[in-house]
């Protein structure tokens, strides 16, 4: 979560650097988030983790299509101003998320 705790213009301030750093030095990164929109926009590939265990890996460009069940709960609670809601959905957790 390097960037979490940061007000917007810092946040792409350290971005840019990151970008810069993997691309000049042609490096891989792992970039651990729960801001699932700068992920999409940041990342190549996104690994989705529930109770420590990957359940779903996709490109990030394909977030929208995602089909586990907790990813897609996790999409449906990001804020939208096309969706304006008074309350967010509650996940029900599943022991079956682990198996998919």
């Amino acid at each position: 979560e390097p960037t979490s705790a940061l007000d917007v213009s810092v946040r792409r301030q350290v971005l840019n650097v990151l970008e810069e750093l993997v691309s000049e030095r042609d490096l891989g990164l792992i970039f651990i988030s729960h801001d699932l929109n700068m992920v999409r926009h940041f990342c190549d590939r996104v690994l989705v983790m529930y109770a420590g265990r990957v359940v779903e890996s996709l490109n990030a460009n394909e977030l929208d299509q995602a089909r586990h069940p907790y990813t897609q709960g996790l999409l449906a609670a990001l804020p939208s101003l096309d969706r304006p809601r008074i309350s967010l959905p509650v996940l029900q957790r599943d022991p079956l998320w682990l198996t998919h």
